[in-house]
């Protein structure tokens, strides 16, 4: 047995069932080990930053190992994005790279790189092999740590240690013999934390609860926990599908991206529940003294990072949840659940308002709600940053049994096609939707679709639909600079060229749909939703439609202006609705 073929073999003992990769003939040694296996699925990405991208979404759908693979060099230079990903997001992928010849090693080779340098910021565990002895117990180590981090971990092969015989480790000085297997165990508090928490909830007369990806599987006992408290709960995006949104008592998403319900839900309680979030913007959390908090995550180094907590409970969700419960007391008091309630069902009018107003030639807001209630129970959706993650923050209403996510920590643009990807490998029967600016879809998002073209067939659903919102500009950014700088567009980094995203999507076989009325949106979905194979959606975007934050400050309203006086050329165009939405916001109207 080579040491390629030992490693295949133990990852397989560990569960490891697919790989998401590109090969190179520094990993030869590996990709010939996983053809003679036969055991273990290699999906080829056209890039290995996709590729990471891939294994992250396979952890975040599955709850799984995420295994990537690239060759050394380049191609673990170009992975190490996804794997950040993976970092801040906290989810478990384990990283394969291949490397120059022990031999050669220090010798400034071709493609030699010191990568357990260049991983080591980004890797719970990093090594590079030097002897075949020493494999079994990197593997090992490596799945482990990253299972029990919920973190990137990284093995780095040279060439010719993938190539010699392997060896077990001998048992004798100088050798350590590992094994196979972990799960996770329940942490919960002790007791005398968990009754001082309920102590501050049971006090509290406005609740608010902010959940994450860390309460995901809690909704059962996050339903039961705000309606004893009467709460409200909002949601860090990362967490948008633990509840669904037709529960009257959820505000939606928090934060730049968030909803005013949010907004008010913070600034007006007077006790705060956090449950598995690390959610980053703590301008949008009540001021410091104006709530008593209570904090729970398994992770204990996010413990009372973002908002002070009197009580910081280190336990998984479920199991701390679970304990906390028999201890809290209904309320009887019900105004402040009334008024959430009442606050939230005005906001959704508010939202359908904004995404049927007039846009040129299409309100991007309106994509998004005309999408969600055709989308199937069964449904995934993965965003890119940018513009659209506004529209699928807020106007995506997520059903239970959906579900979502998108890059998070990172923010990375050219994310939600291969999430999509990785996505659809981990469920084939479902439906997948990714939203995607044309941005990203220029920047690395475009390749992937060949990579659906491969492998689509494979799919027992074969329901696998991109929409890109096509509007000739870096929107989000052209915003920003709007917004938070008060400077105009500027066209020469902001404007990006048009392209028939639908047509291409028809040449590789797939179905194109291209849309520029809003009232065609409705029937475009409904035609994607019904396709026999992969369908791209090309929406002509209006990018004058403001991705405002629910709360406008001062500030913000001041650069808004100033950017239009210093002659933004979209001036005329978005003044109206715009401008309105900006002071409705200053101002605290209602419509």
């Amino acid at each position: 047995m080579k040491v390629g073929d030992f490693v295949v073999e133990r990852l397989h003992a560990w569960g490891v069932r697919r790989i998401y990769g590109y090969p190179g003939d520094g990993i030869n040694g590996v990709t010939g080990a996983l053809q003679r296996a036969g055991n273990i699925e290699f999906i080829q990405a056209r890039h290995e930053e996709m590729a990471a991208f891939m294994a992250v979404a396979h952890a975040k759908f599955t709850g799984e190992l995420g295994v990537c693979f690239s060759t050394g060099g380049p191609g673990a230079t170009h992975m190490i994005t996804g794997l950040y990903d993976a970092k801040l997001d906290h989810v478990p992928v384990l990283a394969i790279c291949g490397q120059a010849e022990a031999t050669v090693r220090g010798a400034s080779y071709q493609q030699e790189l010191n990568l357990d340098r260049m991983f080591a910021d980004v890797a719970g565990f990093v090594q590079e092999a030097s002897s075949p002895a020493q494999v079994r117990h990197l593997i090992d180590r490596s799945i482990r740590v990253a299972k029990a981090g919920n973190c990137p971990s990284v093995l780095i092969f040279p060439k010719d240690i993938q190539d010699q015989d392997y060896e077990e480790p001998a048992v004798a000085h100088g050798f350590t013999r590992s094994g196979v297997g972990y799960r996770r165990p329940k942490i919960m508090p002790d007791d005398a934390e968990l009754a001082r928490a309920a102590e501050i909830l049971n006090a509290g007369t406005k609740v608010a609860i902010l959940i994450g990806a860390g309460a995901r599987g809690t909704a059962p006992q996050l339903i039961e926990l705000a309606d004893r408290l009467g709460a409200g709960v909002a949601k860090a995006l990362l967490g948008k599908d633990v509840l669904p949104d037709d529960l009257p008592f959820v505000t939606g998403a928090i934060g730049l991206l968030g909803t005013e319900p949010s907004w008010d839900l913070m600034q007006g309680c007077d006790t705060l529940l956090m449950v598995g979030t690390g959610f980053p913007w703590s301008e949008f959390l009540p001021k410091d003294g104006s709530a008593r908090a209570v904090q729970i995550d398994i992770e204990p180094s996010m413990l009372s990072l973002r908002y002070p907590a009197e009580v910081n409970l280190h336990g998984d969700a479920a199991t701390t949840l679970n304990a906390l419960l028999p201890l809290l007391k209904r309320k009887e008091d019900r105004d402040w659940s009334k008024s959430i309630e009442t606050n939230i069902a005005s906001w959704w009018k508010k939202l359908e308002g904004r995404a049927m107003a007039d846009a040129e030639p299409v309100n991007p807001q309106r994509v998004i709600w005309e999408m969600s209630p055709l989308l199937p129970a069964n449904a995934i959706v993965t965003s890119d940053s940018g513009s659209c993650a506004n529209w699928f923050a807020r106007d995506y209403r997520v059903q239970t049994g959906q579900l979502a996510s998108l890059s998070g920590g990172l923010a990375s643009m050219g994310a939600a096609v291969p999430y999509a990807i990785g996505a659809k490998f981990a469920h084939p029967d479902r439906p997948v939707i990714a939203l995607v600016g044309d941005g990203a879809m220029q920047m690395n998002n475009m390749a992937e679709l060949i990579t659906v073209q491969k492998y689509w067939k494979q799919w027992t659903d074969p329901r696998w639909i991109v929409c890109v919102f096509n509007n000739q500009d870096l929107n989000e950014v052209t915003w920003e600079q709007r917004v938070m700088e008060g400077n105009p567009k500027f066209e020469a980094s902001q404007d990006i060229p048009d392209f028939p995203y639908s047509r291409f999507g028809e040449m590789l076989g797939f179905k194109g749909i291209f849309v520029d009325s809003s009232d065609r949106l409705s029937s475009a979905w409904q035609e994607a939703l019904t396709s026999d194979r992969p369908v791209v959606l090309e929406v002509k975007a209006d990018p004058e439609v403001a991705p405002l934050p629910p709360h406008v400050t001062l500030q913000q309203a001041r650069g808004f202006m100033s950017s239009m006086i210093k002659g933004d050329e979209a001036t005329g165009h978005m003044i109206g609705e715009t401008a309105r939405q900006v002071f409705d916001g200053l101002f605290g109207k209602r419509d």
